[in-house]
């Protein structure tokens, strides 16, 4: 890795969140079509690259040790998708600073793979809204659209439906992951069809919430359908929740994705960083921030 990059050569990959995620049921290709409402966090990775030479990524940071083979990071794959489908991108050398836990419901390797195609974009002369982006992108994983541009937006299908930008108000959040991961697809295999349909968010009505409070009651009735089956894989999220929920000051508590990360929601910045103390002090193993949840940027 060079060791002073251009500033324009450098992206972060914001975390993120999945405040709301309902599944609306399986379809006969085995996916699953769902709903949720995508913010992004004030924390992530950080990708760097330097155009020219042969396709290569080096992992660094935290959690590299937890992040795979590097042959099969999505990094590469959106690479390689983008150019196959835009013979002027080349190829060059991609490090990534991997902060954010692994397998966590955090996107963290969709979001390193948008940040890749966004790199890529910029080092070799495409429009950021390039039709062939998102392409890749869908290509790439069924996350990666959303994090293309990290904000906040109401996604459908499995991934590649998206609504416009949602001008939501921000939230203080405090993220909270208990060292364990979890694989999306054994998660998703323990899912029981709902006994009521669940009717669709008007993604109108939605984006016309401009107070915190409307915003806030709006997630209250919502849920997040993955965490049954993902508490069944790993107690431990309970125990992440009962830890979030007991905060003074806490709103909301709920499970990320398909886990294993939580979110809260505190109504001022002061009150998140105070409770993301605490629970580090009380469980120093399990990985936790403190941090605004909504559009990155």
């Amino acid at each position: 890795m060079r060791s002073s990059l251009p500033a324009s050569l450098v992206e972060e990959a914001p975390a993120k969140v999945n405040l709301t995620l309902r599944v609306l049921g399986r379809r006969s290709d085995g996916y699953h079509e769902i709903e949720s409402l995508v913010a992004f966090a004030g924390i992530g990775d950080i990708l760097r690259f330097a155009p020219a030479g042969e396709l290569t990524l080096a992992v660094r940071g935290p959690n590299a040790a937890h992040a795979g083979d590097t042959t099969d990071n999505l990094v590469l794959k959106a690479a390689r998708a983008l150019a196959e489908r835009v013979p002027t991108v080349g190829f060059g050398a991609f490090a990534l600073d991997k902060r954010l836990p692994v397998a966590a419901g955090l996107g963290g390797g969709s979001a390193d793979a948008a940040a890749a195609l966004r790199l890529l974009a910029r080092a070799y002369g495409l429009k950021p809204d390039d039709p062939l982006i998102y392409a890749a992108a869908r290509a790439t994983g069924a996350d990666v659209p959303v994090c293309v541009e990290p904000r906040t937006r109401l996604m459908r299908g499995i991934g590649e439906i998206l609504s416009g930008p949602l001008k939501l108000p921000a939230l203080q959040g405090v993220l909270v992951n208990p060292g364990i991961a979890l694989a999306t697809k054994a998660v998703f295999a323990g899912w029981k069809p709902n006994l009521a349909a669940v009717m669709p968010t008007d993604s109108t009505a939605l984006g016309a919430m401009t107070k915190r409070d409307q915003l806030l009651g709006f997630l209250k009735n919502q849920a997040n359908d993955l965490e049954l089956p993902a508490l069944a894989l790993a107690p431990a999220i309970a125990d992440v929740l009962t830890a979030l929920r007991n905060q003074q000051g806490c709103e909301l508590a709920r499970m990320s994705g398909s886990g294993s990360t939580c979110f809260a929601v505190f109504a001022s910045a002061a009150e998140a960083i105070t409770a993301a103390e605490a629970i580090h002090a009380a469980h120093p193993q399990w990985w936790v921030r403190a941090t605004a949840l909504g559009s990155a940027g």
